[in-house]
């Protein structure tokens, strides 16, 4: 089968040694970042199977009936959000998603970036690249508040992580991260604006839904110290557009790290965020980790795999056969 693979922008998934379980089959890779649908469309027109790289691509109902040959995407990951399954099941392409997720390469990456902003990793590095020596104080952890908005499966590595620093940690979400705070022995905030007020460390661990887009809104932001820090590895919808931006510079919060952005890649370097002194910016590297790519890609191939075999697994929806 003809098997594509859009939006490989970082050209890593061709060294991935599960790769292999796609050797009896033409595979063919696209590297744009980004591109314009009718890009996208060209690309994929022959496609039998397409693997999409998380959600870097919507496939559209108008995408979708415009790839004649297509029969199955092969999800890398669990989400299939931006996938139309109601286009897929009348138009008769199955979907098969992945059934693990790694939580540690985002709760690693998430406190990378709490100690590289507090510590001014990045700024005494490039200090002493041009012959200078640090003369000011950083800041600590132990004794300050972590603030955790959802205590979902990351959440919790994030919160026990803080817990050994000897961080408070202050819990504000959904029911279910609140129980999970309080069977673990920690503070639950009683509202999202006490969350944002006592956090000196605030990490954004919410999924993104219709409900949480922009659940993070300018007042929520402007509660926050001034020497506060605000982590999002999450998502950048949930925070309500240009409000980071516009807090920042307000100096409530004092500072934040961000791993995502609302379009990515961010290539021209024109992000607001990358203008401001008091940003960490990474580009999304969170899952950017070999094992992760492996587990990710891993199951994937082997979905698609199965599907060319005749043996379809792991599918999220009824299409209709043509």
């Amino acid at each position: 089968m003809i098997i594509a693979i859009p939006d490989d922008y970082h050209n890593l998934v061709c060294t991935l040694d599960c790769i292999k379980l796609l050797k009896d089959h033409e595979v063919r890779i696209y590297s744009d970042a980004a591109p314009p649908a009718a890009d996208l469309v060209r690309n994929l027109r022959d496609a039998e199977i397409i693997i999409p790289i998380r959600e870097r691509s919507r496939f559209t109902r108008d995408i979708i009936s415009q790839l004649p040959k297509l029969k199955l995407f092969s999800q890398t990951g669990r989400s299939c959000h931006h996938i139309d399954l109601d286009a897929c099941n009348e138009l008769g392409v199955a979907v098969a998603a992945g059934s693990h997720a790694s939580p540690h390469t985002v709760a690693e990456q998430t406190w990378a970036m709490i100690l590289g902003s507090l510590r001014e990793i990045p700024a005494e590095t490039a200090l002493m690249k041009r012959g200078g020596w640090r003369n000011r104080f950083s800041t600590g952890l132990k004794g300050r508040t972590l603030g955790v908005f959802g205590l979902g499966t990351i959440g919790a590595l994030v919160a026990a992580t803080g817990k050994s620093f000897g961080m408070r940690v202050l819990v504000w979400g959904r029911e279910n991260s609140l129980s999970a705070a309080r069977a673990a022995g920690y503070d639950t905030a009683a509202s999202q604006d006490e969350l944002f007020e006592q956090s000196d460390v605030l990490t954004l661990m919410v999924r993104l839904t219709k409900e949480t887009r922009g659940i993070v809104n300018a007042g929520h932001l402007a509660r926050m110290k001034p020497t506060a820090l605000l982590i999002n590895t999450a998502r950048a919808e949930l925070v309500a557009r240009g409000a980071l931006e516009t807090a920042l510079r307000n100096g409530r919060p004092g500072y934040a790290a961000v791993d995502v952005y609302e379009n990515e890649p961010v290539l021209d370097g024109k992000h607001p965020l990358l203008g401001l002194d008091n940003a960490l910016c990474t580009a999304h590297s969170a899952w950017l980790e070999r094992d992760t790519y492996e587990l990710y890609f891993g199951e994937a191939f082997a979905n698609a795999a199965a599907f060319a075999s005749g043996q379809p697994v792991r599918l999220v929806n009824t299409p209709i056969r043509r």
